[in-house]
Formats: C-alpha cells, structure tokens, sequence
C-alpha cells in the first residue's frame, strides 16, 4: 500500500492532478499514524520526497513563465531537485537519523551473482557504458559539427547537474535509508520505478519512464556492490550527454 501510493504520487504529481495527489497525500498520513513505529520512517521519508517534488514541479511552472531559452529553463528544471534533496535530508534529521549515500571510494572486489554465472563489477560497468556509447554515437554521428559545438556548454551542465543529483537522491540517500530500515530488495525496487517515474514531470512518456526504471536497478546494482555512488554517477553522465545529442532533452 505505501509503495503504490508513492508511485502513484509521483505519476498524480507530475501529471497536476491535484485532487488525486492530495488523495494520496492523505492516505500516506493516514498510515503514518496506524502502521506500526518501525515503518513510520519509511512513511515520512517518502512523503518529505513527494512535498518537495510539489514545491519542484511549482517552482518550474514558474520558470516556465519566464521570457528565457529553453536551455535555461532546462538547467533550471535540474537544479530545482535540490527542492527533493532537501526534503528527505531534512526528514534525516527529523528522525535523527545519519545521512549516508554510498559517499565511498569504489570497490570493485564484489562479483555481480547472475544464476549461472559471475560477473566482474568493473567490466559490468565498463562494458554498460561501451554499449550505450554505441548506441547513441549512430544518433550522434547524424548531427553536424556546428550542431555539436553549440550544445556543448549546456550539454556538461546538464549531463553533470542532473546526474548528481539525481544519484545523490536515488541511489545514495534513499537506497541507503530504505535499504536500512526495509530490505536490499524492496530499497531498490522502489528507487528504480520512483526514478525511471520521475522522467514523467519532464514529458517522457509512461513506457520510456518504465523503461528507465531499469537502468535505475543497474545504477543500484553498481552502488550496492562498488560501496560508492561514483560509479553510477560517471554512468548516468555518460547516458546523459548520449541523450542530449540525441534530441531526447532539448
């Protein structure tokens, strides 16, 4: 039941649907108060993002307005999390709790455990980013130099900006703390789908959202086994300047 309403949040949220996310708003302050103390964290937490995903989408309608380029309007977007970083680092001191986010040096000892196979960490990573590199290249290749050039300033900005933040949120913040006080699974289950759900606030569609959740889990397998959210974050950025050639963001 949380989890559906924080998903379901999150979608109401980023479509403005107000009265249904006040509904969800509601239903999360109501099991606040009837579950038992244990999960009454996990509530909090949750409910810290979604209010500060309310003040990140209020504050972007507002920029919306404003008589500036779109790539600004664009940066902007991404700098606003910090609305959401703040919310749940605020509800860690609320709760007294340690703000923690895999903020380690790598370890690239741990193996991946597949069913019938291991895999080394490193060239798990490794090989992911060749591959989306590939990938986007064929879209890259298309564009002209002139083209290139001009996006790039705005292209590191953004590719940088977005990706610690948003890993500094999904997988370092909220991994850690849900993975403490729930399980290694539910944790990343739901920063991956909260994630790849997220994308909807800036106009991807359902299915893309969707599919985004999974890179979330490959970002949260990194994390868990590395010890450190840096891996993930030169990931994201990698996956980030492919979509901004691309014509994904701008």
């Amino acid at each position: 039941m949380i989890t559906a309403l924080f998903f379901l949040g999150i979608t109401s949220i980023s479509y403005k649907h107000e009265v249904f996310s006040l509904f969800v708003f509601m239903g999360l302050m109501v099991l606040f108060f009837v579950v038992k103390k244990e999960k009454r964290f996990v509530i909090s937490l949750l409910l810290s993002f979604l209010i500060g995903f309310v003040i990140f989408m209020v504050s972007n309608e507002f920029v919306g307005t404003m008589n500036i380029s779109k790539e600004i309007k664009i940066i902007l977007n991404r700098l606003f999390l910090v609305f959401i970083l703040t919310g749940i680092v605020f509800n860690q001191f609320i709760f007294n709790k340690k703000v923690s986010w895999y903020n380690n040096k790598p370890d690239w000892k741990n193996p991946i455990v597949l069913p019938f196979h291991k895999v080394n960490t490193f060239w798990f990573w490794m090989i992911g980013i060749i591959v989306n590199v590939i990938i986007y290249a064929v879209f890259i290749f298309q564009k002209d130099i002139e083209y290139i050039q001009m996006l790039l300033l705005f292209c590191l900005f953004f590719s940088l900006i977005n990706s610690v933040f948003e890993e500094v949120i999904w997988r370092g913040i909220l991994l850690s703390a849900l993975r403490e006080h729930t399980s290694t699974g539910y944790a990343v289950v739901i920063t991956s789908v909260g994630f790849g759900l997220l994308h909807l606030s800036i106009g991807f569609s359902m299915s893309l959202s969707l599919l985004i959740s999974v890179a979330g889990v490959i970002y949260a397998l990194i994390t868990l086994k590395t010890n450190s959210i840096y891996p993930s974050i030169v990931f994201h950025i990698v996956i980030n300047i492919g979509m901004v050639y691309s014509g994904f963001i701008i």
